[in-house]
């Protein structure tokens, strides 16, 4: 449970209709299973304990009395299984029938919710047996027990409070106002939904895409229990389709047509930050009745999927879908920008580089979009000290292929006298021989757009401003940023998008090789005619660092909990030192360049990771970041 991560499980057990002690024993079983795979919260299917499809033997008091038995034999085994139960079972109370869930944990009833909204059209005719279950929460005698019962309770862990749980039955969550509604503006982060869902051509993505929703909805987990083998088939059949969904993704599902248990880890601390980072979640009315119970801490071994490249998607046409999706909200960002101040010239400083060709791409798709000849977008190599010639070729390469004016502009001149000026010398390497080249391109890209009466196209991106690599009113600088919210491992996609569908072989070939070059400012000389300063050498890998600030600014996880998660998604390939010593110069960079991002120019968002201070990240220039320092 360290990090706030909680291993669920629903699961199905194989049942026979009508024979309340062989079901207990299965259901005994599965929760003993549960237990032996650290499971800390069990949901099982409607009714599970009687089967659903009963029908009016449910009626009936041998059946009722079995049922009772059988939810005495289930908290005898809880006794010793640290693991909480949500079981379905039919309860009587005050001459009324109740479809419910019954939690169970050490021996105990802990609360009972009834089924609320009761399906008597098509094949369901639930109101001929049950009765609609109460939303206010009353005592009930229960197996000798006084025990919470109505549908607005909530079951809270002492050790954890994030973890707070909340019921729907089954059709509860097909209606338009659901009770998890509530429950999750009151403060469930997780709902066990019971449920007996017969199968149809169809239902089954539909009822998979209602959970997921639900649970982005409600920002919260969902565990959906699905009944299955040994209910009665003489007009339904039912698969048990178990899934566990959070916040929109689901974490793990079941092959339809088997039983047994499924697992996944639910992450409670991102839940609750995502409420509190989402000031529209709501308040509630007034506070559920709460019952609390324990559960021992232990860390949970991490069987999850974690994406090493979670703004990049894995499936390639999704990942097309999505470079086609970015590349258009940038492009129109841009274009909105030129009619607004009635531009018709841009100007992009081209290094060869990812990030400029980038840059130069979505410009042209900008012209495209207003109607506009590229040939009034002005693509710029400044080359200097640390130019190359591959980088330099290329650079006029993709220029010309797209159709835009190419111009070359040395500027190691500039930069030589402007080192006289200053008392720098040319020898000396440093911060300063650096910055001097940056800052003399912006000067020549902005003032060239003054006389050209055009616009400076920003090149920068989303992990250069986490970090703070860039030069301060140098690259850091334009007059519309179209690249400030894409994330490195992204740009290189997008670029590689763009070389496979332009259809132009020349400019492929160039755009392949761009994406081939390493990395760099390219403002130290070159060793043998090749790049010698390559920046993951310097700043680390960027495909760490855009995993660390998704983990960090998007899900809101502390260092600690990031490196734990970076060690199971980089397995094999990163080591901790590595991983650890990367997070450390993430971090610290990250506080000590937010003056950088505090100025810095417009620029589109384009996905949930931004960094804009007009947006979404309000940050004091000189806050301390110890707190948010991993140990090494």
């Amino acid at each position: 449970m360290k990090d706030g991560f909680v291993r669920a499980a629903v699961g199905t057990p194989a049942i026979r209709v009508a024979d309340c002690p062989g079901n207990a024993r299965n259901i005994i079983a599965l929760m003993r299973e549960a237990e032996e795979k650290h499971v800390k919260l069990l949901t099982l299917p409607e009714l599970c304990v009687t089967g659903y499809t009963a029908s009016d033997l449910l009626l009936t008091r041998p059946l009722l009395e079995g049922a009772l038995s059988a939810l005495e034999e289930i908290c005898k085994a809880s006794e010793t299984l640290d693991v909480l139960t949500s079981v379905g079972v039919p309860l009587a109370f005050g001459g009324r029938l109740y479809n419910c869930a019954a939690f169970v944990k050490g021996g105990r009833v802990l609360g009972a919710v009834p089924k609320r909204c009761l399906p008597n059209y098509g094949v369901y005719y639930e109101l001929r047996h049950f009765t609609p279950g109460p939303a206010w929460v009353r005592p009930v005698e229960l197996l000798g027990q006084t025990v919470p019962f109505g549908g607005e309770l909530l079951l809270r862990c002492r050790q954890m409070p994030e973890l707070t749980i909340g019921a729907e039955i089954c059709e509860d969550l097909w209606v338009p106002d659901s009770p998890g509604v509530k429950l999750a503006v009151a403060g469930a982060t997780v709902i066990c939904n019971n449920s007996a869902s017969d199968e149809s051509v169809g239902k089954a993505d539909y009822r998979r895409m209602l959970v997921t929703s639900q649970s982005a909805r409600l920002i919260c987990a969902y565990l959906y229990a699905d009944a299955g083998e040994g209910e009665s088939s003489t007009d339904l059949v039912f698969s048990g389709q178990n899934l566990i969904a959070e916040n929109g993704a689901l974490l793990a599902q079941s092959r339809r047509y088997t039983t047994g248990l499924v697992c996944a880890e639910i992450d409670v601390q991102f839940l609750d930050h995502e409420r509190r980072r989402m000031n529209t979640f709501g308040t509630p009315d007034e506070t559920p009745f709460t019952v609390e119970f324990d559960l021992q801490m232990e860390d949970t071994a991490l069987t999850r999927f974690i994406d090493p490249m979670p703004f990049v998607p894995s499936d390639p046409a999704e990942r097309a879908a999505r470079c086609e999706e970015i590349l258009d909200i940038q492009a129109h960002g841009l274009a909105t920008r030129l009619k607004h101040i009635h531009c018709g010239k841009a100007l992009v400083a081209v290094s060869g580089g990812l990030d400029s060709t980038l840059a130069l791409l979505v410009t042209a798709r900008a012209f495209d979009l207003c109607g506009m000849g590229r040939e009034n977008i002005v693509a710029i190599t400044m080359p200097c000290f640390g130019t190359t010639a591959r980088t330099r070729s290329n650079a006029q390469i993709i220029s010309e292929r797209l159709g835009t004016e190419f111009r070359e502009i040395p500027i190691g001149a500039a930069v030589n006298r402007h080192f006289a000026d200053i008392g720098v010398s040319p020898d000396a390497r440093d911060t300063t021989y650096e910055n001097c080249q940056a800052r003399e391109r912006t000067q020549v890209l902005m003032d060239l757009a003054n006389k050209l009466g055009g616009i400076a196209v920003g090149t920068g991106d989303l992990s250069e401003l986490a970090l703070g690599w860039a030069t301060y009113n140098g690259d850091h600088m334009s007059m519309y940023a179209v690249n400030a919210s894409v994330p490195k491992t992204l740009v290189r996609y997008l670029v590689q998008y763009e070389a496979d569908r332009s259809g132009d072989a020349e400019l492929s070939a160039a755009l392949n090789d761009i994406l081939a070059t390493p990395v760099s400012p390219e403002l130290l000389p070159p060793e043998e005619g090749e790049i010698s300063q390559k920046t993951e050498d310097l700043v680390g890998p960027y495909e760490l660092h855009d995993f660390f600030l998704y983990h960090i600014l998007r899900r809101g996880c502390t260092a600690e909990k990031t490196r734990r998660l970076a060690l199971r998604a980089f397995d094999g390939r990163y080591d901790e030192k590595t991983i650890t010593r990367w997070l450390q110069t993430f971090c610290r960079r990250f506080f000590s360049q937010q003056f950088k991002r505090s100025c810095m120019p417009d620029g589109p968002k384009v996905g949930s990771v931004a960094l804009s201070p007009r947006g979404d990240l309000r940050m004091p220039s000189d806050a301390v970041g110890a707190l948010w320092q991993v140990k090494g």
